[in-house]
């Protein structure tokens, strides 16, 4: 028998379950700490010499800590449109600056926009890819940190008109001594965001065929200010005896717009008139008036005001997105996903953030839900891992293991006093 052997396996029993009630306290104190994964003691045998039948020498044990950093916790909804989470592998890019910083990842996403318009939390700042307004990345487009101030403005300029109306069959041919013409204007939004007018002129030119002509442009809010050359393109359109779209010259027609006045780029417009063979754009029917009309059932051109961004919102496919004043919404960046060939060989640091080791491999980029990767979810945040439940039952399992050792040192203890008392 030996004491020293039984007291040694019972200090290193005191140690090891102090250690476990350390990791057991510190996923306790982060029950409700976002994205925080559990650690669980992992005990193992002390083994200090073979042993026999006839003699046995005490080893001890030893305790390391097992980060369970792919597991996934619950996923929560917030009234925050930047707070996003995973549901899934991967972690988020981060960087401790917005250029030349260190790379961090993280699945604690409560990200908060700061005053320079980065999307930051405690510090880190989320990186992500540019894209154009579709949500299409650039070609070799690198990580960057996201800055939702890179389009804090918003204006596109008109590239499409879409017109239905009825050019009364029952009009008079004009002729140049006695010219018959309609009106009809439609919305022109420059390169700059600028609202403009443009005047539709049409003048039926022989049975079934007609011709439409453009007018200057003019400010919306002042008619009286012209801010462009007025366009030479006309268009000619014929129909069908049943009144049904024939065909335009040219197909399609299109408008081109120079020499904006405010410095806008010169602006190419393509009018869709309807399907040929059908009613769905322009018809030529009979008004059945004494003095025809025009009627123009709908006229809507695509562009926008100048608008300012007005909030910022995180989607599920893992793209930013911008919303202005004006009403509209562009993606601006796409998030990235890293994953790890072994997740549980980072090394964790405070906040949530982890960093890459050679046990846990180089990171991997991919978009949400790409290649393995998880689905990135906005206005909502991974829930700490923590069963609260489970951690009490594993602490008053360590406490009787920690009691049951100083009872070990103590029965040591007296079996020592004995041994001295018969040497004496």
């Amino acid at each position: 028998m030996s004491l020293t052997g039984a007291l040694s396996s019972a200090i290193s029993a005191l140690n090891s379950q102090s250690q476990s009630l350390a990791m057991i306290s510190d996923n306790i104190a982060n029950a409700d700490t976002t994205g925080y994964k559990t650690t669980s003691a992992m005990f193992a045998n002390l083994v200090t010499a073979s042993n026999s039948s006839q003699s046995y020498t005490s080893g001890g044990v030893t305790v390391s800590g097992r980060a369970n950093i792919t597991q996934q916790g619950l996923l929560a909804a917030t009234t925050n449109a930047t707070d996003v989470a995973i549901q899934g592998s991967g972690f988020f890019v981060t960087s401790d600056a917005t250029t030349g910083g260190s790379t961090y990842y993280t699945r604690n996403g409560a990200f908060t926009t700061d005053n320079a318009g980065y999307l930051v939390n405690n510090g880190y700042y989320l990186e992500g890819w540019r894209t154009d307004a579709d949500g299409n990345v650039a070609s070799g487009a690198g990580l960057t940190s996201i800055n939702t101030q890179v389009a804090s403005t918003s204006g596109s300029a008109t590239t499409k008109t879409t017109i239905a109306a009825n050019l009364p069959a029952d009009a008079a041919i004009s002729t140049t001594t006695d010219p018959v013409t309609f009106t009809s204007s439609m919305t022109v939004y420059d390169s700059l965001g600028t609202a403009n007018s443009m005047q539709i002129t049409w003048e039926k030119t022989a049975a079934n065929t007609w011709k439409a002509s453009f007018g200057a442009p003019t400010l919306a809010s002042d008619s009286s200010t012209t801010t462009a050359s007025a366009p030479t393109d006309t268009v000619e359109i014929t129909f069908n005896s049943d009144g049904s779209l024939a065909s335009t010259t040219p197909s399609p027609p299109t408008v081109a717009i120079t020499g904006w006045t405010d410095g806008a780029v010169d602006s190419n417009i393509t009018l869709n008139l309807g399907t040929v063979g059908k009613t769905d754009g322009l018809t030529q029917y009979s008004s059945g008036e004494t003095t025809p009309a025009v009627d123009l059932t709908s006229i809507s051109s695509d562009g926008l005001a100048y608008g300012k961004l007005s909030s910022i919102s995180v989607g599920k496919n893992g793209m930013v997105d911008a919303t202005y004043s004006n009403g509209q919404t562009i993606a601006i960046y796409k998030i990235a996903v890293a994953t790890f060939s072994d997740p549980n060989g980072l090394v964790a640091h405070s906040d949530g953030m982890y960093s890459s080791t050679v046990d846990s491999g180089n990171a991997t980029l991919q978009g949400s839900g790409q290649n393995g990767a998880g689905t990135i979810y906005g206005s909502e945040l991974e829930s700490s891992t923590t069963d609260t439940s489970g951690q009490f039952s594993s602490m008053i399992s360590a406490q009787q293991a920690y009691s049951a050792a100083s009872q070990v040192i103590t029965t040591v203890n007296k079996m020592f006093d004995t041994l001295i008392s018969a040497v004496r």
